[in-house]
């Protein structure tokens, strides 16, 4: 229990503790700063007044890397003194001075992302897509149950919740359109992921096994993938995702550390037809685990879908160790997106396109408006949580975003 004396239930009890890059209109300069309630810890400065100064480099600078750098040890190391100092009363004078009303702070983009991967991790995702978009073939594409099928995405893109998101503009192809034409896109859609943090850099030429993965797994956002759908359509074949997708890509603030999970791990879907590959199979039985995470999308204030994580057919730590089974090497601050989560029921789509039905069953919103994309103005919010040790609530923030007209 902690000496704040918050309420068991608050999703950002001593059960979460996030990490987040935070400023203050008195103290300007982005740090690391610890949701506890809704307060904020600064980190550092409450390490030096504890007399913790060994935990003062991993959490110095304006971004999470530092602390992913400094690898498992660390954050678990890390961990355990936020918990002690939050706990121990023996410790609130010195540490209460460092904590920040949430109100007051500016939130940062937590980390400098060294690469950005996305992956298609949801065969209900995959099976709507196909049969959406290939009516008259397999709704899965033939490779799909054999190995986590991924896109790489453009890192510089990647922004903090809150940001804007300008309407892209691209070449797009309609079914009756005699030839391409070049505008705004008039297809414009999310994608409900969570998204992982890497921290430990492996060398080229390694590989990182799935028993292994969690050493690299420093923690989960709630990622919403932009698609610009038209752009998309027409662009994939024969190479993937491009411009499609790269125009943004909106992350949570907070971090929450997968330590936080420990108690929201659940066996994933079976995986026995086919049977994975043997580097896609945990050893121990353990590494390959999802997650109970519950998701909640609303669109200018309605809830209009409702994901569940814990449908996802391949697991972070399968999906981490393909891409670098070929000897790919990992930076610390990858990032990678599980792809859109989407269960079997209509309310649990994870995508307009899903929703919609390619847009053909428009939805409608709480002021009577429907929609089968998104429109200039509109604002879409993904909250998540998930559940915590001895009945806590593990809360993963919000990522927000507002489409704005093209440029």
């Amino acid at each position: 229990m902690t000496w704040l004396e918050l309420p068991a239930n608050h999703p950002f009890g001593i059960a979460t503790l996030p990490y987040g890059i935070f400023s203050t209109a008195a103290e300007p300069q982005p740090r690391v700063g610890v949701r506890i309630g809704d307060l904020v810890l600064d980190a550092a400065a409450a390490a030096v007044s504890a007399r913790c100064e060994y935990a003062v480099p991993a959490l110095s600078g304006p971004t999470l890397n530092p602390l992913l750098a400094a690898g498992p040890s660390a954050w678990a190391s890390t961990r355990q003194w936020l918990t002690s100092v939050l706990t121990d009363p023996a410790y609130r004078e010195a540490v209460e001075p460092h904590l920040v009303p949430l109100a007051e702070v500016t939130m940062h983009l937590p980390l400098e992302v060294a690469d950005y991967v996305d992956f298609y991790a949801s065969a209900n995702h995959a099976m709507n897509v196909g049969k959406i978009f290939r009516p008259d073939s397999p709704a899965l594409p033939v490779n799909w149950k054999h190995l986590p099928i991924g896109y790489h995405g453009r890192a510089g893109t990647v922004v903090v919740s809150g940001t804007d998101v300008v309407r892209p503009s691209g070449q797009r192809k309609g079914p009756a359109d005699p030839a391409p034409v070049y505008g705004p896109s008039i297809r414009l859609d999310i994608e409900a992921e969570l998204g992982f943090l890497v921290g430990g850099a492996t060398t080229m030429g390694d590989r990182v096994c799935v028993d292994e993965a969690t050493e690299h797994i420093f923690g989960v956002v709630i990622l919403n993938d932009w698609s610009a759908r038209d752009i998309q359509a027409w662009e994939y074949v024969p190479l993937g995702p491009f411009l499609g997708k790269s125009f943004a890509t909106s992350i949570s603030a907070w971090v929450t550390p997968l330590a936080a999970f420990d108690a929201a791990r659940v066996p994933l879907p079976g995986q026995d037809d086919p049977e994975p590959l043997p580097y896609l199979q945990s050893g121990s039985g353990v590494g390959a685990f999802g997650l109970d995470v519950h998701l909640s999308v609303e669109v200018n204030g309605t809830v209009v879908t409702r994901p569940e994580y814990a449908t996802m057919y391949w697991s972070p730590a399968q999906m981490l160790a393909h891409m670098t089974v070929n000897g790919a090497s990992l930076r610390t601050g990858d990032l990678y997106g599980s792809g859109t989560i989407s269960g079997p029921e209509k309310g649990t789509r994870g995508s307009f396109l899903e929703l919609s039905w390619g847009g053909t069953e428009p939805f409608t919103l709480a002021d009577g408006t429907t929609r089968s994309y998104l429109e200039d103005g509109d604002v879409v919010t993904m909250t998540a949580w998930a559940p915590g040790p001895d009945g806590a609530v593990i809360g993963l923030g919000e990522v927000t975003g507002r489409i704005v007209p093209t440029r």
